[in-house]
């Protein structure tokens, strides 16, 4: 016990390096390299795991949207909808297939869009409402679809080729900036209306003739002509040269519509969009820019309805 006490009452000494360590414990002092990115720990991906549930939960979590792959200008289009399909069939429009929803609610509409399409020697195709959603892009199809081929456009010469075969005189309507293929096909129902011969859209930065337009259309672009330009502007020079007065329509013109002179000579009808208008190289392209008078309560009026207006001034001109 003795012993004990003294042991008790000093101070431990500390102790040294055991023999045969080998310089050991320098090397332990020294640092083991850079820290890893976070990645690269054995905990990373639990964590992110465990953080993208918890966003999730909260309704946080950020989800790409699909993206959507540009449609081929070769690609067929498709119209859906009894209505717009049996007008289509009765109209002549070109097609390659009819497919009809299975265990579809048949109607009048959907008995002569395949009777029709039988005669024509179409090929009928049984589809899922599922395969229909997507061949129409979301589209209102109630169970049935046409397929029809891309639009075969004509060249910007052959519009007025068509008005000299026919001995009358050339109307043309040009679009600038139209990109809703609605008021396309809703320009085209006019222009088939007032006796156009054909309508030019140009390659870019336009709305060409898709299943939207032909549906908007009723059928009418069956017997008319569009085509297409790589330039807008340069095709409208090759009209003037050719003896045809270029008229754009304009709010900011000066002349009303119905006083435009040039109307029953040959022309060029030139329809802007409805929030721009017409483009200034355009603008500067055109004979006269003739505005349709209206209320100042409304600004501007739909690019359908624009063209529906000028056209019948047209008509009405060369009736007189």
């Amino acid at each position: 016990m003795a012993a004990g006490g003294r042991a008790s009452g000093r101070p431990a000494k500390k102790k040294g390096p055991s023999k045969g360590t080998g310089g050991q414990k320098r090397r332990s002092l020294q640092g083991k390299g850079a820290t890893p990115p976070a990645e690269m720990r054995h905990w990373y991906k639990d964590k992110a795991r465990a953080e993208r549930i918890t966003r999730e939960e909260q309704g946080g979590a950020r989800r790409t949207a699909p993206t959507k792959q540009r449609r081929s200008e070769d690609a067929p289009e498709f119209i859906g909808g009894r209505n717009p399909v049996l007008e289509a069939l009765q109209a002549g429009v070109p097609s390659n297939a009819l497919y009809v929803a299975q265990r579809i609610d048949n109607d009048d509409r959907v008995r002569d869009s395949i009777k029709i399409a039988t005669e024509r020697g179409i090929a009928l195709l049984e589809a899922t409402r599922e395969k229909l959603d997507r061949l129409t892009e979301g589209g209102v199809h109630q169970g049935i679809a046409l397929q029809i081929p891309a639009y075969d456009y004509a060249h910007p010469s052959e519009l007025v080729e068509l008005a000299h075969d026919a001995a009358e005189i050339p109307l043309i309507v040009a679009l600038d900036s139209v990109t809703d293929p609605r008021n396309l096909g809703a320009i085209a129902r006019s222009a088939t209306a007032f006796g156009a011969h054909g309508l030019l859209i140009p390659s870019r930065r336009s709305a060409g003739v898709t299943g939207g337009a032909w549906k908007t259309s009723a059928g009418t672009l069956a017997n008319l002509r569009v085509a297409r330009a790589a330039n807008l502007t340069a095709a409208l020079r090759e009209y003037r040269d050719a003896g045809l007065f270029v008229i754009g329509l304009d709010g900011a013109g000066e002349t009303d519509i119905g006083d435009v002179q040039l109307l029953s000579e040959p022309a060029v009808i030139v329809v802007g969009s409805e929030g721009k208008g017409l483009s200034r190289l355009v603008r500067e392209h055109c004979d006269v820019l003739a505005r349709i008078p209206m209320r100042a309560a409304a600004e501007s009026l739909n690019a359908g309805v624009a063209a529906g207006v000028a056209l019948y001034e047209v008509a009405r001109h060369r009736r007189l």
